[in-house]
Formats: C-alpha cells, structure tokens, sequence
C-alpha cells in the first residue's frame, strides 16, 4: 500500500516560510513509503530571504582531472558494525574512484542561519526491552507528536531511559532501530517518545535492511534513502578524528534541487528512489528550482579532488577551523549523498542522536564552539559556506559505478565480521 498525503504550501516554523503536511491515517498495513516535508535543527525565529539567492556558481578548474591523493596510513583492518556498518561495496562506503566525472553543483550560498543538523536517531541497543510504538499522524503538522492516534506499529528494542519529547518545529527524526537478532534495521520517521506517555510514535515505517547488506534504502522521505548509512557519527567530526565514510546533506530544494517532469525519474536520481511529493506542485512555496540537472535527490555530491586540505594552514579553500578540514577531506574521499530539503535557506548535515549522545553535544563540548551557529558570520559558519558552495557532482555515480569508478581514493572498508561487534 502507498499512501498519499497533501502538502499546503505554508507552514510556520517561526516566522518562516516551510512546508505543512496533513497525514492521512493508515489503513490496515503499517508501511508506507511517504516524502514527507523535512526540517533541519534548529528552528530559530530569523526572517527568510525574501527571494532565492541568485546561482552563483564557483569557478570550476577548466578541464576536472583525477589528482594524486595520499590513501590513510592508519586504515584499520576491522570494524564494529554497530559504529560502521552495511558492506563494503555499500554506497555508504564505497570512496570516490578515480574515474569520477565532477559536474560543478552550483550550491547557492544558504543566508538565513549559519549551519544546522538533521538528527537521525539511531537505537543500536538490540538486547533493550521492547517498546510498544503507535501511528501518529501529525508528522510536520508542528502539533505535539507524543499521543497515539492510531494503530501499534510494532515492538522495537529501546532502552526504558531513552526519551525523544517533543519540541517546537518539526524534526525529520528518521528513525533506525537494531532489532533483536542484531542484524535487522527497522527504519521510521518521524519517530517520539514523550515522558507523559512512555510509549512511542511514528507516522512511517518504511522497508527493514540488514545491517551487514548495502543498506541503501530508508527512512529520509525526500529521497527514500538510509536512516542510518550515511549518517555522521558519534567519536568522528572531533579533534584529531577521522571519517572514514560517505555523509549526507540536506538543501533548501527550492533554490538548488533541479526538476523535470519530462524525465523518468523527475527531480530525483540514482541511488534515491524519490523526490519529494511537493517538488513539482504549482501551488508549493518550496516547490524545487534548481537550474542544474545534475543536482536532483540522490546526487553524491563530492569536494573537487585538485582542492589541497593539507592543513588549515595550507588548504586552498582558506578553511579556519580543524573541525571543517576534518569534514571536507571526508567530502573529497567519500562525498555526501543529497537525502532531503532543509525547505527553508539553510544547509544541513546529517548526525547522529540517540542513547549514545548527539554529535551536535559533542561537538560543542570537543570544539568549543556550536555546531548550528545562528550567525553565518562565525568561522564554522563561514568554513560550511566555502565548502558546500565548492561541492560537484560526480555525474557517472550509478550502481555499476558506485564513486565513479576506478581506483578508489581510500582503502575499501574491511569486511565485516561474524558476531555482533564485528
């Protein structure tokens, strides 16, 4: 069964120009596979532009060639699969190959907040007891999602002490739960669990994956694509860190993700295996106006390989923060994958939150500065506009041809191993 939803082209999160959703209730089966409108944390109360920033695309090295790079001297030879997982021919996983073709993006520069997260909750605690979760069809209503108002979805492993309450705006919360034979990923969006009430909620369940498969699909309704592969993780973006896997963005799709209703998968393209439902309505305020055809959902967008991170005293996109060289050598190794619209003028990266902690927490606390700063005027907040703004796409990323192609610029990740931690 699919379901069908509506969007009404105005929703206020603040003061600013979103998108609302009026959720049908499900019927007799629980899976659905929606796109529904997505929202980056946090949710401050700026005034938006009152029109989109005109493309301004950076200036693309005249002829994109493959340039020598220096493979990780400390590649581990294991993994934990709770911390790393999916194959290693995952999309997740696979580096950018050597006979990669950049297409530049042409991301426009994002002015209404200097940089936000879109939380995914990752729930790998697969021996907790099992938590009755209910259909809730308030989604990005901004109403309180805390209250069942529907059917049981189903029993899910979470710790008795994990609580997502509800808070103003509306947080994707796309949801990946470890199930019990420690293999199964149970995937939801948007998923709550309030104090008040002690059970959870969810409004979509969308297909499981196994966590040593390529785990490609998933719970980001604006591409269909992975809760949890992709995801940044906890212990990765601090000092002296490594990330060692491909990430995932969100962008305002009104000003950058290209449409055509002409093509055969309009608005969206391998590996996402949607766009989102408002991407070609008239009547939409967000509606996607992008003038790039190789910028739609599903593009792996990536950091030209002639850009130099040898240090942030030597990187040619003047970067000022270790936090941000960290992030951008990861864009040129492995790229992020486009998953969803911020559908306001922000950028937003993917992280994790969940009984481990939050990235955003860490950050601050590693970093000493905060990682969704509202000025774009802070150094991090200037570090994310250099970079997203000299992202490509690598054009020939397709499931022959995952990167691009080619040798790959760093090690394959290692095979995972038979037990549970491995």
């Amino acid at each position: 069964m699919s379901l069908r939803k509506s969007l009404s082209c105005l929703c206020i999160l603040a003061g600013l120009a979103a998108c609302t959703i009026a959720a049908p209730i499900p019927t007799a089966s629980p899976t659905a596979l929606p796109s529904p409108s997505p929202s980056a944390l946090p949710l401050p109360s700026v005034t938006p532009s009152p029109s989109p920033i005109p493309l301004t695309p950076t200036p693309a090295p005249p002829t994109p060639t493959y340039m020598p790079h220096t493979p990780d001297p400390n590649f581990p030879t294991t993994r934990d699969r709770m911390k790393w997982p999916f194959a290693s021919t995952s999309i997740w996983n696979m580096p950018i190959g050597s006979q990669a073709v950049y297409a530049p993006a042409r991301i426009a520069p994002a002015g209404s907040y200097g940089m936000t997260v879109d939380e995914d909750i990752l729930i790998l605690k697969p021996a907790s007891p099992l938590l009755d979760v209910y259909y809730n069809h308030e989604g990005w209503s901004g109403n309180n999602r805390c209250q069942k108002q529907g059917e049981l979805v189903g029993r899910f492993p979470v710790p008795s002490d994990f609580f997502l309450p509800h808070r103003s705006g509306t947080p994707n919360n796309s949801t990946a739960i470890l199930l019990a034979d420690g293999h199964t990923i149970a995937q939801n969006q948007p998923f709550q669990r309030c104090l008040e009430t002690g059970y959870g909620t969810t409004g979509y369940v969308f297909a499981d994956v196994d966590i040593a498969g390529e785990g490609i699909a998933g719970a980001h309704g604006g591409s269909g694509l992975s809760a949890i592969g992709g995801t940044l993780r906890l212990g990765e973006l601090i000092p002296g860190g490594v990330i060692r896997h491909a990430l995932k963005v969100n962008l305002f799709c009104r000003q950058n993700c290209f449409y055509d209703a002409n093509e055969e998968t309009p608005g969206y393209r391998w590996p996402a295996v949607q766009a989102d439902n408002y991407a070609n309505d008239p009547n939409s305020l967000i509606r996607y106006g992008g003038q790039n055809p190789a910028l739609q959902m599903g593009a792996l967008l990536a950091l030209h390989p002639s850009v130099n991170l040898s240090s942030l005293a030597d990187n040619s996109l003047g970067l000022e923060t270790e936090a941000a060289l960290i992030l951008a050598r990861a864009l040129q190794d492995y790229g992020a994958y486009l998953v969803d619209d911020t559908a306001w003028d922000v950028y937003a990266l993917l992280a994790e939150s969940g009984p481990d902690g939050s990235v955003v927490d860490e950050f601050e606390k590693t970093w000493g500065f905060t990682m969704t700063p509202p000025s774009t005027l802070t150094p991090w907040a200037r570090d994310m506009q250099r970079i997203y703004t000299n992202l490509y796409v690598v054009d020939n990323n397709g499931p022959t041809a995952i990167g691009g192609g080619g040798e790959p610029r760093q090690p394959l990740a290692p095979e995972l191993g038979t037990t549970p931690g491995g």
